[in-house]
């Protein structure tokens, strides 16, 4: 081709076959070799085994597998030929018939944009579908935090020991309820205040808890008379690990006797960066403190209390 084409159109025609002919092993003397597999299914096995190699949980790699079959069932076409105007359809019947929330419909959209881009990046398409569907505007919502008359509710309702540690250690570490629930007695230092905690990715960190939630959990290590190394268990024989369906019935029980509304145990971890922002904790730390990669994520969590704005309203602009 090199009477025909230019120096550049070469060089471009030369990429172009690099990157086709890198997908084939070719062998001398044989016709029948196999084609490149790239069904459904074996696709979204391919991308499942890359977000294990991530480092994603097992919760979010069934997410995206399920997402990513209702997909694959709704529409009767390969991965590689669906298209931007299907995946926009399919989100709109989506959103209508499971009268799904702004939130979970942009949820699917970006297991969607991650799936394809993985495709994109592989070579088994050439553009990601989804790159020009946009965020969908879910708009803000003011999330409750507990003030401290709930929290004082909350202790004063415990039955048991552990329900009192287990709400402390909550309220004082802003910790999730899964790294709670794999924490082992080996893994709290009561002379430091302090405990590692295994977040999302299997990422260690240290989170530190104050002198009430200490006695708390003493009192109630005393009074065990099990071996289980687990630092939370159930109070039945016999006496397993506490799961973190376990800690959420628990939580709403006890919310329910003390009349304190929905009480979950995410709502601990909202409270304790809201409570460190609003007393001047750099937020910087509060991300430290609750092991978030992006700190916009902190500044999601952390709702600045009302009364703050009032009060700096008055002091800096009325």
């Amino acid at each position: 081709m090199a009477d025909i084409l230019s120096v550049e159109q070469i060089a471009k025609l030369n990429g172009v076959l690099l990157k086709t002919i890198s997908k084939y092993t070719i062998t001398e003397g044989e016709n029948d070799a196999p084609p490149l597999e790239s069904s459904n299914e074996t696709l979204l096995k391919l991308f499942i085994s890359a977000k294990q190699v991530e480092g994603c949980s097992q919760p979010t790699i069934r997410y995206y597998s399920n997402t990513i079959k209702t997909l694959a069932d709704t529409l009767p076409k390969r991965f590689t030929d669906i298209t931007t105007e299907d995946v926009r359809a399919y989100l709109a019947v989506f959103q209508q018939k499971r009268k799904a929330s702004k939130v979970t419909v942009d949820n699917v959209r970006r297991i969607f944009s991650s799936f394809f881009s993985w495709l994109e990046e592989e070579d088994y398409i050439l553009k990601n579908p989804v790159r020009r569907i946009h965020k969908v505007k879910t708009g803000t919502q003011v999330r409750e935090v507990l003030t401290d008359e709930s929290l004082e509710n909350l202790r004063d309702t415990c039955a048991h020991p552990r329900d009192l540690a287990m709400i402390d250690l909550l309220a004082s570490t802003g910790m999730r309820v899964g790294e709670l629930v794999k924490l082992n007695r080996e893994d709290v230092n009561f002379n430091e205040r302090e405990c590692i905690v295994f977040g999302k990715g299997n990422k260690q960190r240290i989170v530190y808890f104050n002198a009430r939630t200490k006695i708390h959990l003493q009192e109630y290590l005393n009074e065990r008379s099990d071996q289980n190394e687990a630092l939370f268990v159930s109070l039945a024989n016999p006496h397993e690990r506490l799961q973190i369906s376990g800690v959420e019935v628990r939580l709403r029980k006890i919310g329910k006797e003390a009349n304190v509304p929905r009480v979950h145990p995410h709502k601990f971890r909202r409270t304790l960066a809201t409570m460190a922002i609003d007393k001047g904790m750099p937020v910087e730390q509060v991300q430290k403190l609750l092991g978030h990669v992006k700190i916009d994520t902190t500044m999601h969590y952390a709702m600045v209390n009302q009364n703050n704005v009032k009060l700096s309203h008055r002091r800096f602009i009325s």
